[in-house]
C-alpha cells in the first residue's frame, strides 16, 4: 500500500542514477530552515513594536519642539518668512541625508547602527534649540535634529517592512504610524500644558517658559535610543559592496520613477504644517493674546495628530484590501481640500475654534494616509534589495519637495498675503494628485 505523500522533493531526479532512486515508502525530510521560512510572518512582531516604541519616543522629543516653535519664534520677534526657510531647510537636509543613508545601508549593511545615530542627534538638536536666542542656532538645532530623522527615517522603515509579509505592511505601517503619532499627541499635549503652567514663573524673559518646556523634551529623545538598541532585530540584511550610487538610481523602475515625480508635485505644495500652527495663532492673536493663542494652536496641532492616531491602522487595513495606490490618491486630495480651506479661512478672517478644528482633522488624515503608505507603495514597485535606497529616493523628493513649499508658503505669506501662499500650495497639491492619478492607470 503507498504510503501519503508528505513534501515535494524539490532536488531533481534522474531515473537512471540509482543513488537518486527512492522506494516508495520512503518518506522525504524536510529541513527544519524550509518549514520556518514556509510559515508567515506575524505582522505584530516584536521588531514592528519595538519600531513603534522607539517612534513614538522620538516624535515625542521633537513634535513638542513643532509645536511651540511657532510661538517661541513668536515671541523672539521673528516672522513667518524665517519660520517657513527655517522647517524648508531642515526638510531639504533630511531628504538628501535619507538619499545616501539609503545607498549606505544597502552597500555596507549596517541599518540598525545609522538609525541608532539618527535618534541619538534628534536630543543634541533640542538642546541646540533650548539655547537659542536668535534664529541662527534654531537653525542649526533644526537641521542637527532632522539630520538625524533624515539618517534613521528610510531604514527603519525597511527593517520594519522586511519583518513582516507582502499581504500585512498595510497593517505593520499602520500600528507603526499610530504608535509613532501617539508620540507626536502626548508630546506636544504635555508641552502646551507644561507652556501654560510654566508662564507664570518668574523668568527673565518671555522665553523662559519655552526652554523650560525644551529642555524637557531632551529625555523621551535619549530614552528612544536606549528602546531601539534593545528591542528592534535587524532582519538578515546582506551588504552589496558592488552597488553604485548613480547608476543604481539610473535602473530604479520607471512607474517608481513615475511615481516620484507625482510624489514631488504634490510635496511642492505640502507645506510645513509648523506654517499651519503658525496661521492658527495668527488668526486668534486679536481676540485670546499671542501666549493663549500659542497654546490653542498647538493645542490644535495635537488634535491634528489624535485624528492621526485613531485612523492610521484602519487606514493601513483599508489599503491591504482595496490597494495601496487607490487609498493614497485620497489622501493626495484631502492634502488639497486642507490648503484650499486655509487659503479661505484666512480671505474671511476666521477665528473660529470649530472651523479651525475642522481644517486640522482633515489634515491628520491626509497625514495618516501619506505617512502610512507612501513607503509600502513604494515596496510594490521596487525590488527588496535596492528597498533602502528606494526609500531615500523617497525621503529625498519629498525633502527637497517640502523645503520649496515651506519656503515659497512662508516667503509669500509674508511679502504679499497667506491666501496667495496657501491658494498655491492647493494648485500644486491637486496637480501632485493628477500625476497620481496616471500612475494608478499604468
Amino acid at each position: 500500500m503507498k504510503q501519503p505523500v508528505m513534501a515535494k522533493q524539490v532536488k531533481t531526479i534522474h531515473p537512471k542514477s540509482s543513488e537518486n532512486r527512492m522506494s516508495k515508502t520512503d518518506k522525504i525530510e524536510i529541513a527544519p530552515e524550509t518549514v520556518q521560512n514556509d510559515q508567515p510572518k506575524r505582522w505584530l512582531n516584536r521588531t514592528v513594536v519595538g519600531a513603534g516604541i522607539t517612534s513614538a519616543l522620538g516624535d515625542f522629543c521633537y513634535e513638542t519642539t513643532t509645536v511651540i516653535l511657532p510661538g517661541f519664534l513668536a515671541v523672539l520677534g521673528i516672522p513667518a518668512a524665517v519660520l517657513g526657510i527655517i522647517e524648508g531647510t531642515a526638510d531639504a537636509v533630511a531628504s538628501f541625508t535619507k538619499m545616501v543613508s539609503g545607498y549606505i545601508a544597502d552597500k555596507l549593511g549596517h541599518r540598525k547602527l545609522l538609525v541608532l545615530i539618527g535618534y541619538g542627534l534628534t536630543p543634541v538638536g533640542q538642546v541646540l534649540i533650548a539655547l537659542a536666542v536668535g534664529w541662527p542656532l534654531l537653525l542649526l538645532g533644526r537641521l542637527v535634529s532632522w539630520f538625524g530623522k533624515g539618517l534613521r527615517g528610510p531604514l527603519r522603515d525597511a527593517i520594519v517592512i522586511q519583518a513582516v509579509s507582502p499581504e500585512t505592511r498595510g497593517r505593520a505601517f499602520g500600528f507603526h504610524r499610530a504608535a509613532d503619532t501617539i508620540g507626536a499627541v502626548a508630546g506636544p499635549l504635555l508641552g502646551v500644558a507644561l507652556l501654560g503652567w510654566a508662564h507664570d514663573w518668574p523668568w527673565n524673559d518671555a522665553t523662559g517658559s519655552f526652554r523650560f518646556v525644551l529642555w524637557l523634551s531632551v529625555i523621551p529623545g535619549v530614552l528612544a535610543v536606549i528602546a531601539f538598541l534593545t528591542l528592534v532585530k535587524d532582519p538578515e540584511h546582506s551588504p552589496n559592496p558592488s552597488l553604485k550610487f548613480f547608476s543604481s538610481l539610473r535602473n530604479l523602475p520607471a512607474r517608481f520613477k513615475r511615481y516620484l515625480g507625482a510624489v514631488g508635485v504634490f510635496g511642492i505644495g505640502d507645506f510645513s504644517h509648523s506654517l499651519l500652527i503658525l496661521a492658527a495663532t495668527q488668526m486668534l492673536t486679536a481676540s485670546m493674546g499671542i501666549v493663549h493663542a500659542a497654546q490653542v494652536g498647538g493645542l490644535l496641532y495635537v488634535w491634528r495628530n489624535v485624528v492621526q492616531v485613531a485612523v492610521s491602522y484602519p487606514i493601513g487595513v483599508l489599503a491591504d484590501r482595496l490597494g495601496h495606490l487607490p487609498v493614497l490618491v485620497g489622501g493626495y486630495v484631502l492634502g488639497a481640500l486642507t490648503a484650499v480651506l486655509t487659503a479661505l479661512a484666512f480671505w474671511f478672517g476666521v477665528d473660529s475654534m470649530v472651523l479651525l478644528g475642522v481644517i486640522f482633522f482633515i489634515a491628520g488624515l491626509y497625514v495618516a494616509v501619506l505617512e502610512a503608505l507612501e513607503s509600502t507603495v513604494t515596496a510594490e514597485m521596487v525590488q527588496a534589495d535596492k528597498l533602502a535606497m528606494s526609500y531615500g529616493a523617497l525621503g529625498t523628493v519629498n525633502g527637497v519637495a517640502k523645503f520649496i513649499s515651506s519656503t515659497t508658503v512662508g516667503v509669500l505669506w509674508t511679502a504679499i498675503s497667506p491666501v496667495l501662499s496657501f491658494g498655491l500650495a492647493a494648485v500644486l497639491m491637486a496637480g501632485g494628485t493628477l500625476a497620481l492619478l496616471r500612475v494608478k492607470k499604468d
